[in-house]
């Protein structure tokens, strides 16, 4: 299945059958899990991509090169019991952006050993991402310049599989996306891309690609990232508002190829992740509201614990993670404002969850074990899941599912999981493919 299941995708929308596809954007082993686990009665895919910054070949900010990135979903596919062939690994944002101090071409060489690596682990789904300025570069950079840096990753990818024999991967362009991780402050007003800059991004790589004779390679590109007008910042959502993506949608139907790939759909409601499978958008990119998710299950199994006297004080999670926090803020301290009530807010509540880049420190992961070995494999009383988790109340009092505190955090992801998927496909992708309101 892999990759070649997005080029179905793009041919659905061509003939009038908007489906679309979650891509899972996150590290975190609990929300891989929840994915993996949440697709296996379905028969579709599951597409889990890795950006740039997060995992490449001098390791990332996981540590993992992409061959270990690879190896570390293989195992929880493993333990799950899912259909490797079901698999689809994607690589986001690929390009210079982690060396962008440097220089334009050490950037780009850098980049270059990035997309070869990510190649020869089997990713099949590429974004190419050239956009960011280099040093002493003017910012924005021309779009011709975008288009050829993203060619050149382009060919790199392509000399790569094909030395190897491996499978040819299908490709994402465009860069008009939200700030990585969401906005800094509140989002007052957004702009969606125009039909006219998503037409000239298209036909800039289309002959950036021709240049180097990358024909075929360009005969795979199925995605094109645009600004729909969904952003998250710190404390607010900006919720999809179809009207105002009318004529960007429309573009699509003198560009049958492409299907648009919409980043930062964190936190939108289903009908709005409805519509935006409905008007092309079908790549629907979800990460931090995952790891939301992630928190909030985990913040609810610490009050439990406390409420139970289970842990002391010193060890309950939310302690640590502040006093983690507090010690080492450089993954926070650029992104967050205000006085210190208000930092101590966004530091664990942020919609930009910037916590999440904590989790895989040893403190925290130890932190959570403590936690889970306390609450060990019992049920958790379903009183206890009424006033902490009241979100999946419903289902626990229904008999649905397992209440363990394991079983309960990745109830609370999937449920956020089950959204996405609802809209990618679901009742209310359905509704809205037949003029009803979702």
């Amino acid at each position: 299945m892999q990759a070649h299941y997005l080029q179905k995708l793009v041919d659905a929308h061509a003939h009038g059958k908007p489906t679309g596809i979650t891509s899972v954007c996150s590290a975190h082993a609990l929300v891989i899990e929840a994915a993996l686990r949440e697709a296996l009665t379905d028969a579709g895919p599951v597409l889990i991509e890795a950006t740039c910054n997060q995992v490449n070949h001098e390791g990332g900010y996981t540590g993992m090169t992409p061959t270990d990135f690879r190896q570390f979903v293989l195992g929880i596919v493993e333990r799950v019991g899912f259909d490797p062939r079901r698999l689809i690994l994607g690589g986001d944002h690929l390009g210079p952006n982690p060396w962008k101090d440097l220089s334009a071409e050490q950037a780009m060489a850098r980049a270059e050993l990035m997309l070869e690596a990510y190649a020869r682990a089997g990713f099949s789904k590429i974004h190419l991402d050239a956009s960011m300025a280099c040093a002493g570069e003017s910012d924005p950079l021309p779009g011709a310049v975008i288009a050829e840096r993203a060619a050149r990753l382009a060919a790199v990818v392509e000399r790569t599989v094909s030395a190897a024999g491996m499978p040819l991967p299908v490709y994402v362009i465009g860069t008009e996306v939200p700030v990585p991780g969401g906005a800094l402050e509140k989002v007052e007003d957004l702009a969606v891309t125009t039909p006219e800059d998503a037409r000239e991004t298209l036909a800039l790589h289309r002959q950036a690609f021709a240049a180097l004779g990358l024909q075929s390679a360009y005969g795979r590109v199925v995605g094109l990232v645009v600004q729909p007008g969904v952003e998250f910042g710190n404390e607010n959502v900006v919720v999809y508002q179809a009207d105002k993506a009318r004529e960007l949608s429309a573009v699509l139907q003198q560009e049958p190829q492409v299907v648009f790939e919409a980043h930062s759909t964190d936190y939108q409601p289903v009908s709005a992740l409805s519509g935006l499978v409905h008007d092309g958008f079908a790549i629907l990119k979800v990460g931090p509201g995952l790891t939301f998710a992630l928190r909030e299950a985990l913040y609810a199994l610490d009050q439990i614990a406390a409420t139970l006297q289970l842990l002391p004080e010193d060890k309950q999670l939310y302690r640590v993670m502040e006093t983690l926090m507090q010690n080492d803020p450089h993954h926070w301290n650029k992104y967050y404002h205000g006085d210190e009530a208000a930092l101590r807010l966004q530091r664990h509540f942020s919609y930009s969850d910037r916590i999440r880049y904590y989790w895989p420190f040893e403190t925290a992961s130890e932190a959570v074990d403590q936690l889970f070995a306390a609450l060990g494999d019992r049920p958790i009383a379903e009183t206890l899941v009424s006033q902490y988790l009241p979100q999946i109340y419903p289902q626990v009092a229904n008999g649905a599912g397992d209440t363990t505190a394991r079983g309960l955090v990745l109830a609370v992801i999937t449920r956020v999981l089950r959204q996405y998927r609802e809209a990618c496909g679901g009742v209310a992708g359905q509704a809205r493919q037949n003029g009803r309101k979702p």
